[in-house]
């Protein structure tokens, strides 16, 4: 058996230290190496999260785009229908006033004259027939007439 070569303590430590030494190097080596994949993986989920994203906002520009061309549309015929019916609504109006002047000033203006008339006739003794065929009054104003304006009759009875 050969023999041992005698190591001092001053050796052993030198050649502890130079295995410790070398562990630490090892220890550092696989540490960095994996810290290294550990960034490169997240920096790949990153870039993934963000062309998700990016997609993602895309889309979302795209419906807003739409969006606001749909409201855009939608102001413009509220505009429409707004001015339509504004200019209905004024047109309706006078026609309403055209109608109401004609109800009040065309009948007054037309039946007083024929009410005259018929008063007229009335108070000269004319009968019903006369007046509804002449100044074109409804029986019911004929008698009308006839009662307010006509001379008092003499009773037949005491005669």
């Amino acid at each position: 058996m050969p023999s041992l070569v005698a190591i001092t303590p001053d050796q052993a430590l030198l050649i502890g230290r130079a295995v410790f030494l070398v562990f630490c190097f090892v220890l550092a080596a696989v540490t960095f190496t994996r810290w290294r994949k550990a960034s490169e993986r997240m920096t790949e989920l990153f870039f993934e999260q963000n062309t998700s994203l990016l997609k993602r906002l895309g889309a979302l520009e795209e419906q807003l785009a739409t969006s606001q061309a749909q409201l855009t549309e939608a102001r413009r015929e509220i505009t429409t229908i707004d001015t339509r019916t504004a200019t209905l609504v004024e047109r309706l109006a006078e026609h309403l006033e055209d109608s109401e002047q004609r109800r009040t000033s065309g009948p007054t203006a037309a039946a007083a004259p024929s009410y005259q008339i018929a008063i007229r006739l009335a108070r000269s003794g004319a009968p019903r027939e006369e007046l509804m065929s002449s100044c074109g009054l409804s029986r019911q104003e004929a008698e009308l007439v006839q009662r307010l304006h006509a001379p008092p009759r003499k009773l037949a009875a005491a005669s």
